[in-house]
C-alpha cells in the first residue's frame, strides 16, 4: 500500500474528544489492584488525541530544576511515572503548581538539597535524570539506582562516564548514585554504545559546566531533540541533536521558559497497530509523522494503509494483515518499545515471521502470556520466530511491563471471547486513559477492580 501525505484540512472534521476526567493520583504504587477486561472482535473507529511524550517530559520536568525561574511546561501527560517525578522533585523543595491536568509550573530556586530519597523514584527509570540536572546547576547529587520495568540490563556506565570526563567524582552507596565536582569542565565524549539516558543526562550537565563538550555517537531520539530545545529556550547552547555528535557551550545560568512537550510516538504507534489487528479506520490527532516513519513502514509491509497528515496519521487496515520481519534498532529504526505490539500483530499475521530485539535481553517476557490466547512464537536468545494463526482467543493474562502490557491489551481487542489483564499499573506508567481512549474508538474495554465487577462486565457484554 502506498503512504499518502495529505494536508490536515483535508481531515473530515477536527477532534472534539478530550479525556480530561480525574486521574488516579494514589501515591502508593498497587495500591488499588485493577484489572482491564476487554471484549474483542470490534473494529476500532474514529480519532484518539494522542498526548505528551513520557519519556521527553520526564527528562525535561529534571532539566526544570536547572534554573532559579518559573518554568511553564504544557503537554505533560499524567500518567504514574510523571507523577513519581514531581512527587520526588517536591521531596527536595521544588516548587510544582498544577496549572491544569497537563500543565506544569517549576520553579527550582527553593531546592534544600541534592539527595533525592522519594521511594517511588525507585520505581522508575528516568531517576537518573535528576543526577545530571541537580550535578549541572550544583555540581552534586544523589539519586537512587533507577527501576522501571525489568526488560533486561540498562548500566548507568555511559552516564557515569561522561560525568567523569567532566570532572565529577561518582560513585555507589546504599542503593544511589552519588556524583560530586568541584567545577564541571567541557569534555569531549564518545560513548561506547547509543544510550538515549546518557546522552540527554550529559548534555544536562554540560549546559552549565564551564567550556564546550562534544558527545560523539549520540543517541538521535525525537525526545533527545526535545530536551535540547528545552534547555536552549532556557538559554543553553546546544547545537547537533538529533545527529551523532552533539556540541555544547556552557553557561553560567538558564532562565525562565514556556515549553510544550512533542507528542508521544509510543503512545501514537500502540493505537496504529491497535487498528491494524482489530481491523480498524483510526485517526491518530497530535503527532508528528515523521517521529512515526519506522512504525509506519512496517504498518505498509503488514498490508495496511497509512495517510500521513501535517499533525495527524490514519491507519486503515484490510483484512488479515501479512508477514514480515523487524529488528530493533536506536531511531530512525524501529524502537524496541514498539517490539511487543508488532509482534501481537505478526502473531496474527498470515505466515511466518521473525522479531530480533538488538536492544533490550528481557523484551520477550510476555510471549507466554499470549500463547495463552492461542499465539504460536519460538524465542532463541533476542529472535523470535512467529507463526502467525487465524485468531486469538480470550483469556486471563499479567502485564509483565509497560510496553508488553499494552501489547496484550491489544491482542485482547483482537482476541475472541473475554480477556481480562492482570497488573495494569505497569502500563498506568506510561498510557493515560487508555481503556477510555480505546472506548472512544468503540472498543469494549473498562478497568474493573473486583470479581464483582468482571461479573457484571460480562453480563453487559453479552
Amino acid at each position: 500500500m502506498e503512504k499518502q501525505r495529505i494536508k490536515s484540512a483535508d481531515l473530515a472534521q477536527p477532534l472534539h474528544r478530550r479525556f480530561l476526567q480525574e486521574p488516579n493520583r494514589t501515591k502508593n504504587w498497587g495500591a488499588i489492584v485493577e484489572q482491564y477486561i476487554i471484549k474483542g472482535g470490534i473494529p476500532l473507529e474514529g480519532e484518539v488525541e494522542i498526548g505528551g511524550a513520557k519519556n521527553a517530559a520526564l527528562a525535561i520536568l529534571a532539566a526544570a530544576n536547572m534554573t532559579d525561574e518559573t518554568v511553564y511546561i504544557e503537554n505533560i501527560p499524567d500518567v504514574r511515572d510523571i507523577n513519581a517525578m514531581l512527587e520526588a522533585m517536591e521531596g527536595i523543595g521544588t516548587k510544582v503548581e498544577r496549572v491544569d491536568r497537563h500543565t506544569v509550573k517549576v520553579n527550582g530556586a527553593g531546592l534544600e538539597n541534592c539527595i533525592v530519597e522519594s521511594e517511588s523514584m525507585k520505581r522508575i527509570r528516568a531517576s537518573y535524570y535528576l543526577l545530571g540536572a541537580l550535578l549541572g546547576k550544583y555540581k552534586k547529587a544523589q539519586v537512587p539506582l533507577p527501576g522501571g520495568c525489568n526488560i533486561g540490563s540498562r548500566p548507568i556506565d555511559q552516564h557515569l562516564k561522561g560525568f567523569k570526563a567532566m570532572g565529577a567524582v561518582t560513585r555507589i552507596e546504599h542503593g544511589f548514585i552519588i556524583a560530586e565536582a568541584e567545577e564541571l569542565h567541557g569534555a569531549h565524549i564518545f560513548l561506547d554504545m547509543v544510550s538515549v539516558g546518557a546522552t540527554i543526562n550529559i548534555m544536562m550537565a554540560a549546559s552549565m559546566a564551564d567550556g564546550n563538550t562534544i558527545i560523539e555517537n549520540a543517541a538521535k531520539e525525537p525526545h533527545v531533540v526535545d530536551v535540547a530545545n528545552f534547555l536552549n529556550s532556557m538559554g543553553a547552547s546546544i547545537k547537533g541533536a538529533g545527529t551523532d555528535v552533539i556540541r555544547i557551550k556552557g553557561v553560567k545560568s538558564l532562565h525562565r521558559t514556556e515549553y510544550s512537550i512533542i507528542p508521544d510516538q509510543i503512545e501514537a504507534g500502540t493505537f496504529m497497530f491497535a487498528a491494524a489487528v482489530t481491523g480498524g479506520n483510526v485517526v491518530l490527532r497530535n503527532v508528528i509523522p515523521k517521529h512515526l516513519e519506522a512504525t509506519s513502514a512496517k504498518l505498509l509491509e503488514l498490508g495496511c494503509e497509512v495517510h500521513e497528515y501535517d499533525d495527524a496519521v490514519r491507519v486503515i487496515s484490510h483484512g488479515r494483515l501479512q508477514n514480515t520481519h523487524v529488528k530493533t534498532m536506536p531511531y530512525p529504526g524501529f524502537p524496541t518499545d514498539m517490539q511487543p505490539q508488532i509482534a501481537v500483530s505478526l502473531a496474527l499475521a498470515e505466515g511466518t515471521s521473525i522479531v530480533t530485539e538488538s536492544i533490550f535481553e528481557n523484551r520477550f517476557r510476555y510471549v507466554d502470556e499470549l500463547a495463552r490466547m492461542g499465539a504460536s512464537v519460538k524465542v532463541e536468545g533476542n529472535v523470535a520466530v512467529i507463526s502467525g494463526v487465524e485468531k486469538f482467543t480470550g483469556a486471563r493474562v499479567s502485564a509483565p511491563d509497560l510496553r508488553a502490557g499494552a501489547a496484550l491489551v491489544i491482542a485482547g481487542l483482537a482476541a475472541e471471547g473475554i480477556t481480562i489483564v492482570d497488573d495494569i499499573y505497569y502500563i498506568e506508567r506510561g498510557y493515560e486513559n487508555l481503556d477510555q481512549k480505546l472506548r472512544a474508538l468503540g472498543a469494549q474495554i473498562e478497568k474493573v477492580a473486583s470479581e464483582k465487577e468482571i461479573q457484571k462486565f460480562k453480563l453487559k457484554v453479552g
